[in-house]
């Protein structure tokens, strides 16, 4: 099994550093149904490696819906049974995997969450974390799906306190605590909502909130062994810390440290446990502004949002030697609260994310290397 792994990791590597060398573009897109009104519009979150892509839209009662699309531009929506459909309530897809399967969170009529797997055919199979508590704003979130079928997530307890969860392919779930997350409301361990957070081999990335509301990374490797990590120039006050958004197959972590002016700079965590800080040129340095990454793909390029001094949101990718290109998506608006952002980058270098035009309504993009 290693042998095969190594074998598919340089294959994928001399895929994607040879896709690096090309020249990009971007293609843009709405998915049917979804709304043009203020904060309404449409995000595509990832694409796996057969073109595949899938998001969420809004539409105009403002209830969300997940979609597939295909390279081709076919679209088919996605909406879990049980769903609501008023304002906030829906669907929402939030990871895939090679082979289709896609796993997302969908709100019900009295607003709580529960996480569900869709397979390539479109059978649901819909879940609930044995603990997850079952008032508004608390439940079940499932964030990502690797290639053999295990799903990682998070869940709200009674308490509103956050659990992080790993599901086998056969239904079995584990539930897991950061050594040291609080046990607070709001407090806890979590993973964010990105379609990058656990890798091949089952590692999964998330953050957990300390009994100050202070964020720390940790990584959670297959066998439950957590590794706790805070990267340099993380602020100690709540809301700060280290957050992790994205781990790649060979154990590469990146994501955003948010120091003590609540800046925003982006890292990457090695495999053995080194850290490079980067901030993206033009990048603002007031609070909320700044670089964020949100993933990594195998050849160790990453890609993200850069927050300007004017609060509009950029592209960028950082190749694996570090260089660092940003980018705009066509239709892209420029004032503050606008602009591209960026929400995953696969093996292949193909970055999925979304726009705000002058108008303040979202539209999907693919960025092809």
């Amino acid at each position: 099994m290693a042998r095969v792994v190594l074998c598919l990791a340089a294959c994928v590597v001399s895929v994607a550093v040879s896709a690096l060398a090309q020249k990009p573009s971007i293609i843009t897109f709405d998915a049917p149904g979804a709304g043009k009104g203020l904060g309404q519009g449409t995000w595509a979150l990832w694409t796996n490696p057969s073109g595949l892509t899938m998001g969420i839209y809004l539409d105009a009662n403002n209830a969300n819906h997940g979609f597939l699309r295909t390279p081709r531009g076919a679209f088919t929506t996605i909406d879990a049974p049980g769903a609501g459909v008023g304002s906030s309530q829906g669907t929402v897809a939030w990871g895939m995997n090679p082979e289709g399967t896609i796993v997302g969170t969908y709100f019900d009529a009295n607003n709580v969450a529960h996480g569900y797997i869709r397979t390539a055919g479109g059978k649901f199979t819909e879940f609930d974390a044995p603990d997850a508590g079952t008032d508004p704003g608390q439940g079940t979130w499932a964030t990502d799906i690797n290639w053999a079928g295990l799903i990682n997530g998070y869940y709200a307890d009674a308490n509103s306190v956050y659990h992080g969860y790993v599901r086998g392919p056969w239904g079995n779930m584990t539930e897991f605590d950061a050594p040291g997350a609080g046990a607070g409301p709001g407090q806890g361990t979590a993973i964010w909502q990105f379609a990058d957070t656990i890798n091949a081999v089952g590692s999964i990335a998330g953050f957990y909130f300390d009994e100050n509301y202070v964020i720390h990374g940790f990584v959670r490797t297959l066998n439950g062994t957590f590794i706790g990590f805070d990267a340099p120039g993380a602020g100690t006050d709540p809301y700060q810390g280290t957050q992790p958004w994205g781990i790649n197959l060979m154990g590469a972590v990146t994501g955003a440290v948010v120091d003590a002016n609540y800046v925003n700079h982006g890292y990457l965590r090695t495999p053995h446990g080194g850290f490079v800080v980067f901030d993206v040129r033009g990048a603002g340095t007031d609070p909320g502004e700044g670089t964020q990454p949100v993933g990594i793909n195998l050849a160790g390029a990453i890609t993200g949002l850069m927050g300007d001094a004017a609060g509009v949101g950029h592209g960028f990718l950082r190749a694996p030697n570090g260089r660092i290109t940003v980018f705009d998506a066509p239709g892209a608006g420029t004032d503050s609260y606008q602009g591209t952002a960026p929400q995953s980058i696969n093996d292949v270098g193909t970055i999925t994310g979304g726009y705000v035009d002058a108008n303040f309504v979202a539209h999907g993009f693919v960025r092809t290397p």
